[in-house]
């Protein structure tokens, strides 16, 4: 197994220009018993005021589901994470004295090996010379990789429908997005290339891309167009950013046979590890593809914890930018987290991420069954998601009763459903408030959704509601579809 190719020369004039912080750098002798460490500004572990923490989650193997109140003490991992090693319940527990103090800008140590242990065993990163480094969650990952890599007046790839916040991080730093064409499945490994073939002017750096269960569309790109697009990348010497919190929230392929639905589950962890799409990083044989990953969206997002998976020199220029911004995340956060997954093991968590694709598959089941039952089939259409907590259903804005009216504008009819949704009491997202709106060379035809000019989408979810609410929400909106279109 060879190491990573250098790809330094990417790095902005930001990352090469970091130096380590001088403090920092003193922090490796505070836990050697040799040295009295007079240094920093750390206050004394005693001065803490929490002694010990007690948290309690449900015991794997999760045999009433991922949900369900733990009812006796066999049925409950109890996680008691104390001040000081000598005190705690496990030896792989992360003392408060040290998760709670300054340092350790990479992460600490015990969820390192964790997290590091679980990308082997699920991605299997085919070159020697990777690590992780935590962050505090994809966004913050995201705007620390443009800082990384990019400079003001840079352009990068970004799919033609992305995630807001993504963009806005970009637009702030005056980083240009160039929108690649996308189809129901994600981007167009055919179109990514006439797009770099024909380019005039220095290639984009990075591609960023949402590869699994994709915000807003709810696209999966199969493992054949990710290895195309990696080559794509290897022939053009581009980053392949991998922004994959939705990436567990793998799914069974839908069915409208409900009897056959029980039948499909995965339920062993060979079966769970085998069903999941190949990932950029587990293709990555030259060390040019920075994965995001966090706890946000499998087990809370209000952990901010997340991590980055990369070469080693280019997590070195994330690691001096960490020191003098985020430092770290939250210590308590990180001794939590770390308890309940040392308790559980990776076998546990494991079991844990095949509940969750248990009761995803579900919520996208009755989701999709509703938006069949309820949504006009003759200006309606949807491909049921194949991962995420997002689906998407296509309107043709050409069918409207005021097309003409609205000047032929496909926006506009946008803006009516999406005010008639409200009167009806649903809300679904726009489509076009994901739209990338960068500059394209040549300029491309405005269009506000992959495919048509006169096509308009809206963005759904089934995670955010109980799944009674769920279908009225849907109900509601199909009435609000059919009433716009005249179909009533």
């Amino acid at each position: 197994m060879a190491g990573p190719k250098d790809l330094t020369h990417l790095l902005s004039e930001e990352a090469l220009a970091r130096r380590p912080s001088p403090l920092k750098t003193a922090f490796k002798y505070f836990a050697d018993p040799n040295v009295v460490f007079l240094g920093g500004g750390l206050p004394l572990a005693d001065y803490f005021p929490w002694n010990k923490i007690t948290a309690e989650s449900p015991n794997p193997p999760f045999r009433n589901g991922i949900a369900a109140v733990p009812q006796s003490v066999e049925e409950a991992t109890q996680t008691v994470l104390a001040k000081h090693s000598s005190d705690n319940g496990h030896h792989q527990d992360i003392p408060l004295s040290r998760s709670l103090q300054y340092g350790f800008t990479e992460g600490q140590a015990e969820l390192l090996d964790f997290i590091k242990e679980h990308t082997k065993l699920v991605h299997n990163v085919p070159y020697e010379g990777w690590d992780i480094i935590t962050s505090i969650g994809n966004t913050q990952s995201w705007d620390a990789t443009l800082r990384t890599f990019t400079s003001k007046g840079d352009t990068i790839l970004v799919e033609e429908f992305s995630f807001s916040s993504a963009l806005e991080t970009a637009n702030a730093l005056g980083v240009t997005q160039f929108p690649v064409p996308m189809d129901d499945f994600g981007i167009i490994p055919e179109k990514l290339e006439d797009v770099l073939t024909n380019w005039v002017g220095p290639k984009p750096k990075l591609l960023y891309t949402i590869a699994t269960g994709q915000n807003p569309t709810g696209s999966s790109l199969s493992s054949e167009r990710r290895a195309a697009i990696y080559k794509l990348a290897q022939e053009h010497d581009f980053i392949i950013v991998e922004d994959e919190p939705y990436y567990y929230l793998q799914m069974d392929t839908y069915t409208t046979d409900k009897s056959a639905r029980e039948g499909k589950a995965v339920h062993t962890h060979k079966e769970f590890l085998n069903a999941l799409v190949t990932s950029f990083i587990s293709l990555d044989v030259d060390g040019r593809v920075i994965r995001l990953d966090s706890f946000s969206k499998v087990l809370a997002p209000g952990s901010r914890v997340g991590w980055i998976v990369g070469q080693k020199p280019i997590l070195e220029r994330y690691i001096r930018l960490h020191e003098v911004s985020m430092q770290t995340p939250s210590g308590f956060a990180q001794s939590i987290i770390n308890g309940t997954l040392q308790r559980w093991g990776q076998d546990g968590y494991l079991d844990w991420l095949i509940g969750l694709r248990q009761e995803y598959t579900h919520k996208r089941d009755v989701a999709i069954d509703a938006v069949s039952a309820h949504f006009p089939k003759e200006v309606s259409h949807y491909i049921a998601p194949v991962a995420g907590m997002f689906f998407t259903v296509q309107f043709d804005a050409s069918k409207h009763p005021k097309f003409e009216e609205f000047g032929k504008d496909p926006l506009k009819v946008e803006n009516a459903l999406y005010e008639e949704g409200l009167q009806e009491g649903a809300l679904l997202i726009p489509g076009s408030w994901f739209k990338a709106q960068g500059q394209t060379n040549p300029p491309q035809k405005e269009q506000t959704v992959p495919g048509s000019e006169n096509t308009i989408f809206f963005r759904g979810t089934y995670a955010a509601v109980p799944l009674d609410k769920l279908v009225v929400g849907i109900e509601r909106f199909g009435k609000a579809v059919t009433k716009s279109f005249g179909l009533n």
